[in-house]
């Protein structure tokens, strides 16, 4: 299979959860199962068939370029400032070449079916605007909190305590030009997708682990050994 749609990795952030281990690395290349998460999430790209791929980096960037070099993945650098999610995508978008696109957090490791497949396998451009995969709160390692959407059967979602958003979605960006913003969450976007009952989230049938923090960094260890990689 090969994905519909081009792919966007978040990798611009400060990592600042991490503490020292992002003092002088960003936080793509922290290493799980001596691999770095950006090696992590360029795998689950590469295993989808994904084709087009854009990294956006801020913090660090050229270390991340650095580790690029060679493969065809194309870089967004955010200077001077950082641009949030939102702005980080808008700004995105000339390279990706494509109203609908992908996008997955870097900061995450997964086991179990492809994400990036299960979701493209389940978008309806008819009724979806964002189709969001999201885990049951005891398959989201690392996670804190009470979850962030609901969702009635096959229906759209509204945010509240329930599945957890693991960074991975398919949206149509065309509302970015919208927002008057230079730097900006795409919750702002998701918002008006909520009210137009055009946002949608997808269980994901696997096991994900947060490691945006160093505890996490074992977590995703312990569950790739007990319930192996993608």
């Amino acid at each position: 299979m090969t994905l519909r749609f081009p792919v966007m990795l978040f990798a611009a952030g400060f990592g600042t959860r991490m503490g020292a281990l992002t003092q002088s690395r960003p936080k793509p290349l922290v290493e799980v199962a001596g691999k770095a998460l950006l090696d992590h999430a360029l795998a689950l790209v590469s295993e989808a068939g994904g084709g087009r791929t854009v990294v956006n980096t801020h913090y660090l960037g050229g270390q991340i370029a650095d580790h690029l070099t060679g493969r065809d993945v194309a870089i967004s650098h955010e200077a001077p400032d950082i641009l949030d999610t939102g702005g980080g995508l808008r700004n995105a978008l000339p390279l990706l070449g494509q109203e609908t696109v992908m996008t997955l957090n870097t900061d995450a490791v997964w086991a179990g079916p492809n994400p990036l497949t299960q979701l493209d396998a389940a978008w309806d451009p008819d009724r979806m605007d964002a189709l969001l995969l999201c885990l049951p709160k005891e398959n989201a390692l690392g996670h804190k909190g009470d979850g962030d959407f609901i969702a009635t059967a096959d229906g759209p979602a509204q945010r509240g305590p329930g599945l957890v958003y693991s960074g991975v979605q398919i949206i149509k960006t065309g509302g970015l030009w919208d927002i008057a913003e230079d730097a900006f969450s795409l919750n702002v976007l998701w918002s008006d997708m909520i009210d137009r009952e055009r946002l949608y989230i997808l269980p994901y049938a696997g096991h994900w682990c947060d490691v945006g923090h160093p505890a996490g960094i074992t977590l995703a260890e312990e569950m790739l050994e007990t319930h192996g990689s993608v």
